[in-house]
């Protein structure tokens, strides 16, 4: 299944550039639009983890620079079956943490300094533990590319924007060109399907990290516990550093909210998140 949102992903980017390759410069617009979405779509399958982790400074860490949260990783992993994967440190203000990697061999952990300062030890293994658990179950592939493909639709919606605000009619040599209203118009709904593709990542694999948590920490509460803090935080005090189109990566959207974010979220609500945890604490009789 993964293999196939992968695909579906690639050449809906790829299907993207070169509609407006043709918009802007007729058939011979489209080659050129095919060839640079080609180029893309390899940098984001090899390197879309590493351009997330950019976004947002992040700056690997090894055992001597952060014993406890070096060590409740490799303790997870360890647990987990999975192969010690990087940690990083992100330069971002709120609390919250995220997963990338193209597989298991291939994954990191990113964390912002103060979700260390604000949960327990406990809450912050489970948090690890949500996020191991997307490696682990290789929903990271899935989770940055979206990311990455959505910030690159965001980027055509802008030279969309920029194009109809001067009147541009793009075109080439064997077409009239492109309509301004048209260029306008995509402007619009580019972003919409920036957030569709972001529910390429669905919420039930939010539930089943969440679940996943619990289970391997057998403390479904510290899952509970870390997830209202960390969504109380983001309420009061949404970010504006990084990017919303890679809302999608972290435990929680740290970004401001409204009606439609909501009705296109990757991520469930809290209170249907800790249903689904309190769910899993029956079945291990923590309930």
């Amino acid at each position: 299944m993964n293999a196939i949102k992968t695909a579906v992903l690639l050449a809906a980017m790829m299907g993207l550039f070169m509609l407006f390759g043709g918009l802007f410069g007729g058939r011979s617009g489209v080659l050129v639009a095919f060839t640079i979405g080609m180029l893309l779509n390899f940098v984001m399958y090899w390197f879309s983890d590493r351009i997330v982790l950019s976004m947002y400074g992040a700056k690997p860490i090894e055992a001597k620079d952060n014993p406890v949260l070096y060590g409740l990783v490799q303790n997870l992993a360890s647990r987990m079956d999975l192969p010690m994967v990087k940690v990083y440190i992100i330069n971002m203000e709120a609390p919250n943490a995220f997963a990338t990697g193209r597989n298991p061999a291939h994954a990191a952990v990113a964390v912002s300094p103060s979700i260390m300062n604000l949960l327990s030890k406990h809450e912050l293994e489970a948090v690890l533990a949500h996020e191991l658990s997307h490696i682990k179950h290789r929903d990271t592939l899935i989770a940055t590319l979206a990311a990455g493909i959505a910030s690159a639709i965001s980027m055509l919606a802008n030279l969309a924007h920029f194009a109809a605000f001067f009147g541009g009619r793009g075109g080439g040599d064997d077409d009239e060109g492109g309509n301004p209203l048209v260029l306008l118009l995509l402007a619009i709904i580019t972003p919409i399907i920036a957030m569709i593709i972001q529910l390429a990542i669905s919420r039930s694999r939010e539930y089943e990290a969440d679940s996943g948590a619990a289970v391997v920490t057998n403390r479904p509460n510290s899952m509970i516990s870390a997830l209202e803090k960390i969504h109380g935080y983001a309420k009061e005090a949404p970010i504006r550093e990084g990017a919303p189109s890679t809302a999608s990566l972290f435990i929680a959207n740290p970004y401001k909210e409204s009606w439609m974010i909501n009705i296109l979220s990757t991520h469930p609500t809290l209170s249907r998140r800790i249903k689904n945890i309190e769910k899993t604490a029956e079945k291990l009789g923590l309930a």
